[in-house]
């Protein structure tokens, strides 16, 4: 009897052992559909959401169904030399909602400062913690008062899109990267 509860139990803790991990990551294959993307960028962003389905109905015509999304700010700002600090939210369909920081340096023919509400479409994501690291890109800016805008970054098989509505003064175009981290932090490298 003793032997077949101890065959029982570790059998049931090579189940758990087995399920755990897979459960950690989560199935992130299940997408979003543009509708849904635009819907809760119109209820993220509020009045300065005008545009953004346009930008949405491109990236997703583009790029597909993204398989999860940031919603968050941002604030950067540059003299030729420049930073940009973020922070928002990554929702999955399977795997739930996760906080998550970017930060990032740049250089180029840039001068300005801006604040912006993103949304950034994520593709490819198999697991949460594929998104941390550093995404290269270029990215551009021309807006006195407002406006909404997109880039592409990717890294390895993930790509992300992220669809900026920003204020500020900004007139330039960078070279930089996005890192993005779970914690908090001052350093943009």
């Amino acid at each position: 009897m003793l032997k077949r509860l101890a065959q029982l139990a570790a059998t049931l803790l090579a189940l758990v052992a087995v399920a755990v991990p897979a459960h950690a990551q989560g199935s992130l294959s299940d997408t979003f559909s543009g509708e849904e993307l635009v819907e809760s960028g119109r209820e993220f962003f509020g009045s300065a959401a005008q545009g953004l389905a346009s930008v949405v109905e491109r990236a997703v015509s583009e790029y597909g169904q993204p398989n999860g999304y940031i919603l968050g700010e941002e604030a950067g700002g540059a003299l030729f030399i420049g930073a940009k600090y973020g922070e928002g939210t990554l929702y999955t369909r399977n795997a739930g909602q996760f906080k998550i920081f970017w930060q990032g340096p740049s250089i180029g023919l840039d001068v300005g400062g801006d604040g912006s509400k993103v949304m950034m479409l994520v593709y490819n994501l198999s697991s949460i913690q594929e998104i941390l690291g550093r995404y290269p890109g270029i990215d551009g800016s021309a807006y006195v008062v407002g406006g909404v805008g997109m880039t592409v970054t990717k890294r390895g098989n993930v790509i992300v899109v992220p669809i900026r509505s920003g204020l500020g003064a900004r007139l330039g175009i960078n070279v930089g990267y996005l890192n993005f981290t779970s914690e908090p932090t001052w350093n943009p490298f």
